[in-house]
């Protein structure tokens, strides 16, 4: 059994009681966890009056113990169905919490693509310069989007002063001197890696490997930076200092096209600044960077039939 706290026991109870009222949990305990591109996921041992269930988190689903007798299948379905659930409010905000730095990740997907096909020193090669392009194209969109200096500025491509810029401004101050250094070493790093990658007549493939790999994670790293320094998104509550600082998403009346998103205690309740996000229109322009034809949207919870193959909702007979 992995530890957890009584907030963590309450959730669990209060989402399972949610989809299945008029029973009563009678035990609980947390048996797993694991964390995926960033993502932890907690697996919950539940039993209640009804069956004994899995209750996976983030986001939280139940799958009854008959039917996924292992707890590995659990899992497995478990993250197939955060891949292909149906796009939601919250996926559609997600998205455009992205979207400024999309020609990045988009890059950083070609990238991947070619790395998986390199086979000679010319592919490898070419590893390179797709991460210094993708590098390039990060100081770009947070050009575009953020003013960083009043004083005259380096020209656009110059990856170096613009990353120093960026890292200045948005972990100014002496308290975040280290947090800097790292961002800065990072980045230089990268940079001068992805160009002797673009030259090297001796590249081979666990060099471009290491290439793709550290520029998508330093760029995942300062991406969420930028976008935390835009957003005026602090480090902890200062009400409280609590690091349990959630997004959330409104609307003026003035300006009902306008998305705006202020950042949120999820345990004092305190609210920050919002600040401009885009446009509640956008997502009916058919922009978003995923985009499904055909099928319906239901974000209705289902459970498999043993063997997998008819799907039925909770309390179905």
């Amino acid at each position: 059994m992995l530890p957890a706290s009584e907030e963590e026991k309450a959730s669990v109870i209060q989402y399972y009681l949610s989809q299945s009222p008029g029973t009563e949990v009678s035990f609980l305990q947390k048996v797993y966890s694991e964390a995926i591109i960033g993502h932890r996921h907690d697996v919950w041992d539940v039993h209640a009056t009804d069956g004994r269930w899995w209750v996976i988190t983030n986001p939280t689903n139940l799958y009854s113990q008959a039917q996924f007798p292992n707890m590995d299948l659990a899992v497995t379905f478990h993250m197939g169905l955060c891949l292909r659930v149906p796009r939601t409010q919250r996926q559609r905000r997600s998205d455009r919490n992205i979207r400024p730095f999309g020609v990045v990740f988009a890059k950083l997907h070609e990238a991947s693509d070619a790395l998986g096909q390199a086979q000679n020193v010319a592919d490898y090669q070419a590893i390179g310069m797709r991460g210094r392009e993708a590098l390039l194209a990060f100081v770009g969109a947070a050009q575009d989007i953020a003013a960083w200096t009043t004083e005259a500025t380096a020209k656009r491509a110059d990856f170096r002063a613009w990353s120093e810029l960026i890292c200045d401004v948005a972990l100014a101050g002496s308290s975040q001197k280290e947090r800097r250094h790292l961002f800065k070493s990072l980045l230089t790093d990268a940079w001068v890696f992805a160009n002797w990658l673009t030259h090297a007549q001796s590249a081979t493939w666990h060099d471009a490997e290491a290439a793709q790999t550290t520029i998508e994670h330093v760029l995942g790293l300062v991406a969420s930076l930028v976008l935390r320094h835009i957003r005026s998104v602090p480090e902890q509550c200062p009400n409280c200092n609590s690091p349990h600082l959630l997004p959330e998403e409104g609307w003026r009346e003035d300006l009902p096209e306008v998305a705006w998103e202020r950042p949120v205690c999820g345990d004092c309740g305190w609210t920050g600044r919002p600040v401009v996000v885009g446009e509640l229109s956008d997502e009916s322009k058919g922009d978003d960077l995923f985009t499904r034809v055909g099928g319906g949207d239901d974000d209705a919870c289902i459970i498999p039939k043993v063997p997998l193959t008819k799907l039925s909702k909770p309390g179905d007979g």
